[in-house]
């Protein structure tokens, strides 16, 4: 059997494992809104509650990195699979709001041993010819899974609000299971190095500000802020103005994502390569932004689903765009890069919820309105930057 054969059998459980994890991250969206009404709370809530399980992915990654290069990939994702299931049947049994912001970090943490340590077996298991391969399918599987999780939590509330998170808890129980008979760690010649300690968060941090592509993980942290005041509350705002179910919300994530993931899988390439990263970037900031501005003025459940398939859709083709011209410009620091791009995507997905949820509760349609001043600040930034690289003649397909 050939190394290329022994690949797929690993690559396939991590796929599955991947797939469960943002599948139970999904599910939440369209049922939060009414499990933080049994509880009397409003957008304030619903948007710390989104923020935390960010927060403590963030916090927890680069202690999991290193515990994940010192003690084994295979140990670290199923020790983020037990807490993730931890996390779901907490949830589910919780009848404290408090409990429910512990059971969100623990979820977090549990993200942060397993996504990372996920990426690094494919990346110790894949040749260098085979590695953008190995990491398009794991990305494909945690894009599907995070489309599907909406779905499944719609399908499964009609049996209970808690019922989706016991059943999610219950099925990332059992790939850990499966993980521990079926998973081997990989061996990697260059182990010796696992032994290297890391830079702490902060030293990572305060030395991004120095790299050539700075400006291009501010705009990441500006683009995740903007874009998740639009996927942290539209659920509420449906639910609110429209008076939309927790299956409807569902079938609104389901189509607005699927849309973003066909887009992703079979548009993407063709556009960057006919219009450049930064040429698409701009058009979709743009489109993203009046999307934004338009669901201000959607009648109901036709006209949300339509504005949503054309946000996913601009979403979808923003960070692959940003993603691939760090990676030009990092040269052969692709795991530091990598790891900042994450870190400042984390940050933007943290502050971006917290504070949409304060402006919900202040005026439904703020989230909205500050989101696309946000995006237009980063479209500011987005052709100030394609600018001073023209003046400097820098040679690349970025145009």
């Amino acid at each position: 059997m050939s190394r290329q054969q022994i690949q797929q059998f690993p690559l396939l459980i991590l796929m599955m494992n991947m797939f469960i994890v943002m599948t139970g991250i999904g599910l939440v969206i369209p049922i939060m809104p009414t499990i933080i009404h049994e509880f009397g709370a409003g957008g304030k809530t619903f948007g710390f509650l989104i923020a935390t399980f960010a927060f403590a992915q963030f916090l927890f990654s680069p202690l999991a990195g290193d515990l994940s290069d010192r003690y084994g990939r295979k140990k670290s994702i199923i020790f983020g699979l037990i807490l993730f299931s931890l996390a779901q049947f907490l949830f589910a049994f919780s009848n404290h709001l408090a409990l429910l912001y512990v059971s969100r970090m623990i979820g977090g943490i549990g993200g942060a041993f397993m996504i990372p340590s996920m990426m690094a077996f494919v990346a110790d298991i894949t040749t260098v010819e085979t590695r953008a391969k190995g990491m398009g399918r794991l990305g494909a599987a945690m894009s599907f899974g995070f489309v599907v999780g909406p779905g499944v939590g719609g399908f499964l509330a009609a049996f209970g609000l808690r019922a989706p998170f016991i059943i999610a808890g219950t099925v990332a129980l059992i790939a850990a299971v499966m993980s521990v008979f079926f998973l081997k760690e990989p061996v990697k010649e260059e182990a010796k190095t696992r032994s290297k300690q890391r830079d702490s968060l902060v030293k990572q941090l305060a030395l991004s500000m120095k790299k050539p592509y700075f400006i291009l993980l501010v705009m990441m942290f500006t683009l995740s802020f903007g874009l998740a005041n639009y996927q942290a509350t539209i659920s509420l705002f449906t639910d609110q103005k429209f008076g939309f179910s927790p299956s409807d919300i569902s079938i609104l994530m389901v189509v607005g994502g699927l849309v973003g993931v066909i887009v992703q899988a079979f548009v993407l390439d063709r556009v960057l390569e006919r219009f450049g990263e930064v040429g698409v970037m701009n058009t979709m900031l743009v489109v993203a932004a009046l999307s934004m501005i338009s669901i201000l003025f959607a009648t109901g459940f036709i006209s949300v689903l339509l504005i949503s398939a054309v946000f996913f859709t601009a979403a979808s083709l923003l960070r692959p765009a940003i993603n691939t011209i760090i990676s030009k410009m990092a040269g052969n620091e692709q795991g530091f890069a990598a790891g900042m791009n994450n870190a400042y995507m984390s940050i933007g997905n943290m502050i971006g919820p917290a504070l949409a949820g304060m402006l919900f509760d202040v005026n439904m349609g703020l989230p909205y309105i500050f989101g696309a001043i946000i995006i237009v600040v980063t479209l500011m930034i987005c052709i100030r930057w394609a600018r001073g690289r023209k003046r400097q003649n820098v040679p690349s397909s970025v145009h």
